[in-house]
């Protein structure tokens, strides 16, 4: 992969996760962080709870040891958060709401000030 095309990758997970690791990691504790996304395999756990995790240690990992593997979950993270993002709900309670909660375990707090 090409340096330009990782520091695209980076920008654009950067412009897409406007959490901290810390607030990641107490929001995935929480029940409303596990009470949504679709359940995959045997552990219980939705995709986007498992991609929250990965994104707390993408956070805290050094730009040099960033990993293919790494870089391409990062771009996943944005296009599943523009995608989501576009689906905004139209009804005005979006702070308790399902597509808010599922965006936060993605990372993106639609809350949140940029």
């Amino acid at each position: 992969m090409a340096d330009d095309e990782r520091e695209t990758i980076r920008r654009e997970f950067g412009e897409a996760v406007n959490m901290t690791a810390g607030e990641l990691e107490e929001w995935l504790a929480t029940d409303d962080s596990q009470s949504v996304g679709q359940k995959t395999g045997g552990s219980g756990e939705s995709t986007g709870h498992e991609s929250g995790r990965r994104i707390v240690e993408l956070l805290k990992t050094e730009k040099a040891d960033l990993t293919d593997d790494d870089y391409a979950h990062m771009r996943k993270v944005h296009g599943y958060v523009q995608r989501h993002l576009a689906q905004e709900p139209t009804k005005s309670d979006v702070e308790s709401s399902k597509w808010r909660y599922s965006l936060m375990n993605w990372g993106h707090d639609p809350l949140k000030g940029s």
